[in-house]
């Protein structure tokens, strides 16, 4: 399995720490150190089923919009966007728990035209305030069929946001663009004539749902 190379440190010293404690409780006559070496044992899969990275090869096109990010989509509402729509646009939020994938894709092909990382607070992801109140990266991408704004928004555990996208950039509707570390959401704002495919409440997998035809 692939993983995330940011979550590679944290791999490795999940595995380490775990076969020191194998070590010393192999060597010593300390029952309980068995119990330490157990709990982190669970501990360092989880690490890497956090960080996992599966290749995701679905339907793609230009007249798509797809999932950015794994998770819930938990709001499909109308709003004012005014830093790169500059307008009415259509936000889809998608809700990442602590066993979701992370690793964030470009949902639509086209150029990177605004980047921009907004410092915030540390609220529950999931409430509507989060899209503006919260730390915040926003990758705005120029495509044919209009200006389509991806933003990654920190949550109460989030505090790293990874966003490799610099303007200028060629985004490619698939392709990893970044990563928030445990647990936060992901919106995407298009234009008000997307026609939307998904609904609240449904789950969404990065670079395989179809969110919206463009």
């Amino acid at each position: 399995m692939k993983f995330a190379k940011e979550g590679l440190p944290f791999i490795y010293a999940a595995i380490l720490v775990t076969l020191v404690v194998f070590v010393i409780a192999f060597t010593s006559a300390l029952p309980w150190l068995w119990m330490v070496w157990a709990l982190l044992t669970v501990v360092t899969i989880w690490v890497h089923y956090f960080f996992r990275d599966p290749e995701r090869e679905g339907a793609r096109g230009p007249d798509l919009v797809i999932s950015p990010a794994d998770g819930k989509i938990v709001s499909v509402v109308e709003v004012h966007e005014p830093a790169f729509i500059r307008g009415p646009a259509i936000r889809i939020s998608v809700f990442m728990n602590i066993f979701s994938v992370h690793v964030n894709r470009y949902p639509v092909t086209g150029n990177v035209a605004y980047v921009q990382y907004n410092p915030g607070k540390f609220l529950n992801a999931a409430i509507e305030k989060a899209s503006l109140e919260n730390e915040q990266m926003s990758v705005g991408i120029e495509t044919p069929k209009g200006r389509v704004l991806v933003r990654q928004i920190a949550g109460l555990i989030a505090r790293r946001i990874v966003t490799y996208s610099r303007t200028g950039d060629a985004a490619r509707q698939g392709l990893r663009f970044g990563i928030i570390r445990f647990g936060s959401r992901v919106d995407v704002f298009l234009p008000t004539t997307a026609k939307i495919r998904v609904k609240v409440g449904e789950q969404a997998q990065a670079g395989l749902t179809v969110l919206a035809d463009a």
